[in-house]
């Protein structure tokens, strides 16, 4: 019988032992501590873990307790690195990791399960604090915040004061593409520079932001591929008619854009407003040479895009939960910490309350000498919400090589975007 209880006595104590073991552990995992400790790790990349680091030491004044550890990675090797670990139940993944927000679709879909619900923790209260469009890009399904918003990149057209000025083009006669294309061959026949560059087999940007401002990604709201709705046929057409006026620029990749920029082959670049930090920064000698004014239009559309932006997620599989939500929650709501990436990199936050700083509505002397950052920060709001889904990467490649195909090998557009239409049904992800 004493062995009986002392057997007993053992089991009972294991077991309470094992109890208060759990809950502790979940008490740090799950993300419902006031104080939290320990450490976390965060992946980004670039400029953009730059600013993470920086971020790190006025977030450890609020939450001493908490060691964070930045780790900058390749873009694409932490892709790899991400996916792989996902695939592998959390296996060597981060507490915190930086996305680009049209990847975030692609990976809900792959993995559903993969990054905490942040609105579980609180995050919907900060809803109202960031344009519509942004929040569409972070939330799953069900409307639940996936995803913290970060930078954005409303989208407008970079221009060569100069070289308006040299050709008599007013930028702000320019409303619509037509009137954009008329205004290229007049540059062009009084600079010899061609309108604007596109990497045309790799990059369907301006495509994208022509769909955007009317409202449309490949797909619609519905979830139908709209690659042969009027609003791409119309969209096409134009690049089509801007490549036959020998009015685009067949550069390669990033570098190809930076170069036709610095060297002055182009007279305009449609691009994010981040855009702005790599011009002054490669073209510190074209200073007050460059502007910017709002996309042209399409009847019945609007003059806004958006080119970019990220946002961090918290893995599900993170020992240290509560203090990764703390971090999340101060880098994307903190003034100070989003500004941070702007002065530094030219990173456009998307915390709508930091537009009344100084940084914003002052006039900017490298570009014309003009308020280049209220112009964008006043259209955030006007963005049109479009369909992001996880098969936004796959249309994106599809229609490079349509674009391709019409513009270096004479495909009817129709033709060329019903090809697309096609190929993409029978690959997009179920």
């Amino acid at each position: 019988m004493k062995k009986y209880m002392s057997v007993m006595l053992v089991m009972l104590l294991l077991l309470l032992s094992a109890c208060s073991n759990k809950t502790a552990g979940d008490e740090g995992k799950i993300g419902d501590s006031k104080n939290p400790s320990g450490s976390i790790t965060v992946w980004g990349w670039d400029v953009a873990a730059a600013t993470m680091k920086a971020a790190v030491e006025k977030f450890q004044k609020q939450y001493p307790d908490v060691e964070v550890k930045v780790e900058d990675f390749n873009s694409a090797d932490l892709y790899d690195k991400l996916t792989v670990g996902l695939a592998a139940r959390g296996s060597g993944l981060p507490d915190v990791v930086l996305m680009e927000d049209e990847r975030i679709p692609g990976y809900l879909h792959q993995f559903p399960q993969g990054f905490l619900n942040l609105n579980k923790l609180g995050y919907e209260k900060y809803k109202d604090s960031f344009n519509l469009a942004k929040v569409a890009a972070v939330q799953n399904e069900d409307g639940d915040f996936i995803a913290a918003p970060w930078d954005i990149g409303p989208a407008g057209v970079f221009y060569r004061v100069d070289y308006f000025e040299k050709a008599n083009v007013d930028p702000n006669s320019i409303q619509t593409w037509d009137d954009y294309i008329e205004a290229g061959k007049k540059i062009k026949e009084a600079t010899g520079a061609k309108l604007l560059p596109i990497d045309i087999p790799n990059y369907d940007g301006v495509f994208q932001m022509m769909m955007q401002s009317q409202g449309l990604s490949y797909f619609d709201n519905d979830d139908k591929i709209a690659l042969e709705s009027k609003e791409a046929i119309r969209s096409m057409e134009v690049i089509k008619k801007l490549h036959d006026e020998d009015l685009i620029l067949n550069n390669k990749g990033w570098d190809g854009i930076v170069t036709a920029t610095v060297n002055g082959s182009v007279a305009t670049v449609p691009y994010g407003v981040w855009y702005a930090g790599t011009i002054m920064d490669q073209a510190p000698d074209l200073k007050g040479k460059w502007d910017a004014f709002y996309l042209p239009s399409f009847d019945g559309g609007t003059r806004y895009a958006n080119v970019g932006g990220s946002s961090v997620l918290i893995p599900s599989s993170s020992k240290n939960q509560s203090a990764a939500y703390a971090f999340v929650e101060f880098f994307t709501t903190d003034t100070e910490s989003q500004l941070l990436g702007f002065e530094k990199y030219g990173l456009f936050p998307s915390l709508k309350e930091t537009y009344s700083a100084p940084q914003f509505t002052e006039n900017n002397e490298y570009f014309n000498n003009s308020p280049i950052f209220k112009k964008f920060a006043d259209i955030v709001d006007q963005v049109p919400q479009i369909n992001v889904n996880g098969n936004f990467a796959k249309a994106s490649s599809l229609i490079s090589n349509a674009q391709a195909a019409i513009l270096l090998e004479n495909k009817a557009v129709d033709t060329g975007l019903n090809e697309a239409k096609k190929q993409l049904e029978n690959e997009r992800k179920k």
